[in-house]
């Protein structure tokens, strides 16, 4: 943050110099611009627009609009009205800003040249769609965005085809890592899978604007994918670090492109905040515990289920009235694996071709037994039994905790201490080293968070690759504006029930310990 505000003030700064000269080439006295508000008011009044761009101008970031129309106005007093300086004007402000005002040739030609200044069609139009493009960039990067909901890991709180809008301001904006991008793309652009969308030439650290609020247990959180640090192009879908896990880094390597991304550039999820800074998890038989009681279950929440029929199958349309998307066969006969609600699986219990319904649960040391790789689970090694439905405990760690570390639970805070606080993290002859000095514990840095998807056997989730650091915390989703029905013909596609109602938990999900 320090950094920013130097970057920031050096800017705005220098650029005053600029304008100071530009000032006493108007008649003006130059002092006027430095005096804090008054030299903004004077700034409005001298190039005759209406007091709102003054107001404007001090709204956080919003106000970087009124920057660029005070800017420009005034270089088309001086005669300067190509769109290329205009540009060239905004981002290299401390510099053409003092050349316009030193060079004797740039004169102040006043409200007469104005009058009589018209723009072609051709400008008109470029200068609408870049007011347009910087004012949704602006509001896109720091207040508000939308998302869509891609996949079932949330249904059914959240259901595949909802579009929402993610608050950016509630757990405070985040400045962007990376400030030189592409408006309106992510992290390519678009129609590839390489082609980068932003540039790393500026990298600022991580910092964030006032918040309104804390995260709270149980709010439905985009955050960007902590695994997504490193990604195979050819398989985004997929985990890297379990790819390499699975097949080996060499082979990799060898056959696929690797990229690494910066954080403000990974995928986003979003997944419901079970877990602060500070509780303990615990899952026993899919039951989540948070600090030894049973935690909130949302209405949503749905689990996988086998069910035995007695050789009857389903009728699809009744099953999709009831909301009921993911039925699978099994290679057991009459057995189908069907992901449910509580309500849903009475309904499908009382079906009359259905003999038993029993919930998947898989007990501690199932992969080991099964000869399944059990390192798909959190913390990814031999060192624990623990499958997503028999988990922990393990606490969330929180900025100031001091750990102690020991190579057994070191796998817990490997990529903590490594990747997310960026230190040097060595093992030699048994000894534990970071950033060159011996150690048994180290003092946590940042607050961390446990995401899990309320379709809890169809998400991939905290219980497969850990914490979720607050730096990757994007914003709090608020409220669907639209859901189509990817099941349904376009007659039926639109959800209307669900057009603009809130996402939120219950009184009952934002109690705090």
């Amino acid at each position: 943050m320090d950094l920013l505000v130097i970057i920031l003030s050096g800017y705005f700064i220098l650029s005053h110099i600029g304008l100071y000269l530009i000032f006493q080439k108007a008649g003006l006295a130059g002092w006027k611009i430095l005096v804090p508000f008054y030299g903004i008011y004077t700034a409005v009044k001298l190039i005759r627009r209406p007091i709102w761009w003054f107001i404007v101008y001090y709204i956080p970031f919003v106000g970087f609009i009124s920057w660029v129309g005070i800017i420009v106005e005034l270089l088309k007093h001086m005669g300067i009205v190509g769109f290329g300086q205009h540009v060239l004007a905004v981002v290299a402000a401390p510099f053409y800003l003092t050349y316009v005002g030193i060079k004797p040739e740039y004169e102040w030609k006043g409200y007469a040249f104005m009058d009589a200044y018209q723009k072609s069609r051709r400008r008109e139009w470029a200068d609408a769609i870049s007011f347009a493009v910087i004012l949704a960039t602006i509001i896109r990067a720091l207040y508000i965005e939308a998302f869509t909901i891609p996949t079932s890991s949330m249904e059914k709180s959240l259901l595949v085809g909802d579009f929402l809008f993610v608050s950016k301001v509630h757990y405070g904006s985040r400045i962007p890592n990376t400030p030189i991008f592409f408006p309106f793309a992510h992290h390519t652009m678009w129609f590839t899978d390489k082609v980068k969308s932003y540039s790393e030439l500026i990298k600022l650290p991580y910092a964030r604007l006032p918040k309104f609020q804390d995260v709270k247990r149980n709010e439905a959180v985009v955050f960007n994918f902590p695994a997504g640090d490193t990604v195979v192009v050819q398989h985004q879908d997929q985990v890297y670090a379990q790819m390499v896990r699975d097949v080996g880094r060499e082979r990799i390597w060898k056959n696929f492109d690797v990229i690494t991304r910066p954080v403000d550039k990974r995928e986003n999820y979003i997944k419901r905040c079970v877990a602060l800074p500070g509780d303990q998890i615990k899952i026993i038989d899919t039951e989540l515990y948070i600090d030894g009681e049973p935690a909130y279950q949302s209405a949503g929440l749905q689990f996988a289920y086998y069910v035995k029929t007695n050789g009857s199958g389903f009728n699809t349309k009744d099953l999709l009235k009831k909301e009921i998307t993911e039925v699978y066969p099994t290679s057991m006969k009459n057995i189908f694996e069907m992901h449910l609600t509580d309500e849903n699986r009475q309904y499908v219990e009382n079906l009359p071709q259905v003999e038993r319904v029993e919930k998947r649960i898989r007990p501690e040391g199932y992969y080991q037994e099964y000869g399944r790789q059990k390192n798909h689970i959190f913390p990814n090694t031999d060192t624990t039994l623990w499958t997503e439905d028999n988990f922990g405990p393990l606490q969330i760690p929180y900025a100031g905790q001091k750990v102690e570390l020991n190579l057994k639970n070191l796998p817990v805070y490997e990529k903590l201490i490594r990747v997310y606080e960026g230190n040097q993290l060595k093992v030699n002859d048994g000894r534990i080293y970071i950033n060159g000095e011996e150690t048994d514990t180290y003092e946590v840095q940042m607050n961390y968070y446990w995401m899990m998807g309320d379709n809890r056997h169809n998400s991939q989730d905290s219980r497969f690759w850990g914490f979720v650091p607050e730096d990757h915390i994007v914003g709090k989703a608020v409220f669907i504006w639209l859901s189509l029905d990817p099941n349904q013909s376009w007659l039926g596609k639109i959800r209307w029930s669900r057009l603009f109602s809130t996402v939120h938990a219950d009184d009952e999900a934002y109690q705090e310990k």
